[in-house]
This record gives structure tokens, C-alpha cells and sequence, in this order.
């Protein structure tokens, strides 16, 4: 255990083990930067303990977030540095949440924070939720990223059939119209047997969009109301009795 009294010789291997006990170190050692580069190294969060000169030097913020790319958000004066931030996000998408403003609407540095992990289209500026192209890389990398994109872009067929491929549920952030859209719809099932839970009532009654998902999934049925799943079963019902006529 370390405390304010503590000397170099005794805190650094103690922060070697645990990067956090940077905190109990006297200021001029949460100073020091060959200590506070040994405690980021083994625990990134650790730049939260270190001197404000520290926090705003490029080094040992890199080491930093290469620990652990939150660390970002500890790192006030290099947040609009954009070799520190890309080198966050590509750790950690969502580390572009503590970015700067003017980063955020970096079209590269969203690129790369959307490729490792599409929910960080959140943290994008409004433009680039509306940019195709970066939504649609957000959308491949997980389809829920498009509770972010743009409402036009939600409305896009091509896509929300990205997305709806991607994750099936993806398809409760479409646009209204699409999914009322009997064409769409039915493609979307095709895509993931999921998205049938999304479609309008009327839809969900649609013979061919109910076949449509039972060909995909023969678990579709889950989905169906209570009221379809008893009209279904009655119509097999009368199918089997023919059956069994005619082998009479």
C-alpha cells in the first residue's frame, strides 16, 4: 500500500501491478511521468490520477488509451488530436463519445469508430448520420446502428435491408412507410425471419409475407398473433382431413 509519503522507488512497482493506485501517490509523483506511464501501461484509467501537465502529454495519453481507449475521455487537451482519438476508436468505437466536437465530424475517424463497432454513429455529428456511406458501414458492423442514421436514411430501402440482414430487429428503427411496404417486407423476412415482428398489422395478416417467413424460419410462427397462429392451425387441420379422405 502507497500513500502521499510513499517514495518513487516504492510506488513504481506497485503501479506496475495495479495501474489505479496511481491515486494514492504524493502529486509530485502523479507528476512524474516515468510513474504515470508505468501505471497507464497497466491500467489505462490510471491517466484519470495523473497531473494535468500528464493528461495533456501526447506519449502518455497514447500508451493510454492503447491500454484501454476510454482513457480518451480523461485526456481533455488532446480529445480534437486525431492520431490519439483514431487510435481510440479503432480500439473501441464508442471512445468517439469523448472526441472532440470537430473529430466527431471527422468523416474518417467516424469511418474507423463505425467499423469496429456500428453503434458509435451515436456519437457522430448529425452530417455524417446522414452521410450513405457511413451509415451503411455502421449498419453492416451491427443493423441497431440505425436507430442513428438520418430518418431519410431509415426510410432507404437498400439500407434498411443492410441493417435488417445484419439484425432482424434492426427493422423497428425503419421508416413507418417501409414497413408497410408488402415488397419490402417481404424481402426483409427473407433477410431475417425477425423483422415479421416489425411489420404493420396488415402485413402480418398478408398471406404471402406470412409464407414468406415461414419458408425462412419455421419458428416465424412465435411471432405470429394468437388470433393468425388458431387460423393457421384450422386450415392445416382442414388440409390433413382431405388428405385422409382421399387415401379413402
Amino acid at each position: 500500500m502507497i500513500d502521499e509519503k510513499s517514495k518513487k522507488a516504492e510506488v513504481l512497482p506497485v503501479v506496475r501491478k495495479n495501474g489505479l493506485d496511481l491515486k494514492n501517490a504524493s502529486e509530485e509523483l502523479r507528476g512524474d511521468r516515468e510513474v504515470v506511464i508505468r501505471a497507464v501501461r497497466q491500467n489505462g484509467y490510471a491517466l484519470r490520477y495523473a497531473s494535468e501537465e500528464l493528461r495533456g502529454d501526447r506519449d502518455v495519453v497514447m500508451e493510454a488509451v492503447r491500454q484501454n481507449s476510454d482513457a480518451l475521455q480523461y485526456a481533455e487537451q488532446l480529445r480534437g488530436d486525431r492520431e490519439v482519438v483514431i487510435r481510440a476508436v479503432q480500439q473501441n468505437g464508442c471512445a468517439l463519445q469523448h472526441a472532440s466536437e470537430e473529430l466527431r465530424g471527422d468523416r474518417d475517424v467516424v469511418m474507423a469508430a463505425v467499423r469496429q463497432d456500428g453503434l458509435a454513429l451515436e456519437y457522430a455529428s448529425e452530417y455524417l448520420r446522414g452521410d450513405r456511406e457511413v451509415v451503411m458501414a455502421a449498419v453492416r458492423q451491427d443493423g441497431l446502428a440505425l436507430e442513428y442514421a438520418s430518418e431519410y436514411l431509415r426510410g432507404d430501402r437498400e439500407m434498411v435491408l443492410a441493417a435488417v440482414k445484419n439484425d432482424g430487429h434492426a427493422l423497428f428503427w425503419a421508416s413507418k412507410e417501409l414497413r408497410a411496404d408488402r415488397d419490402f417486407m417481404l424481402e426483409a423476412v427473407k433477410q431475417d425471419v425477425r423483422a415479421f415482428i416489425y411489420a404493420s398489422v396488415e402485413l402480418k395478416r398478408d398471406k404471402k409475407v406470412v409464407l414468406a417467413a415461414v419458408q425462412q424460419n419455421g419458428r416465424a410462427v412465435y411471432y405470429f398473433s394468437d388470433e393468425l397462429r388458431i387460423e393457421m392451425a384450422e386450415c392445416w387441420a382442414k388440409c390433413m382431413d382431405c388428405e385422409v379422405k382421399n387415401d379413402l
